[in-house]
């Protein structure tokens, strides 16, 4: 792994008037639902999650489901989630408001609000696709924080 530089405030004018393209080896992640959950993330969240496995640096992308009748924890984190909802029909409870939901919708997560996911569908799970800016903020200084409710 190549050193990464650190730059301070009096390097500014060290900003270069053009970038080079960096192509990383791996563009893909195939069958992302076909592997296993991620063990430990999954447990945690109290719901199934598959994590997309790209290169980016910025942006982090899930694949969340809820099994029939199910809810995920209630958590807050210091990145926003747009989160778009592939199948089934639920609602999310974001701080004190409910936000129903069914396949082909998307929800915003403000920074730090509360909020958790549940199926309302007794017979059938639901999955969504998870976008987020954690990776971004990581790279900035470890300000990509998450709390689970007890």
């Amino acid at each position: 792994m190549a050193h990464q530089t650190k730059f301070g405030s009096g390097d500014f004018g060290k900003t270069p008037s053009r970038i080079q393209v960096q192509m990383p080896e791996r563009l893909s992640h195939p069958d992302v639902e076909q592997a296993n959950a991620n063990p430990d993330f999954s447990v945690e969240r109290k719901h199934p999650v598959h994590i997309v496995n790209l290169p980016s640096h910025a942006l982090s992308m899930t694949i969340g489901g809820l099994i029939p009748g199910g809810r995920s924890g209630r958590h807050r984190h210091t990145y926003e989630t747009i989160l778009y909802v592939l199948e089934g029909r639920g609602y999310s409870i974001i701080e004190d408001r409910r936000i129903d939901w069914s396949a082909g919708d998307a929800l915003y997560i403000p920074v730090w609000a509360w909020h958790h996911h549940v199926n309302s569908d007794p017979d059938k799970p639901a999955r969504y696709l998870a976008c987020e800016n954690a990776p971004m903020l990581q790279n900035a200084g470890g300000l990509a924080i998450r709390e689970e409710a007890l």
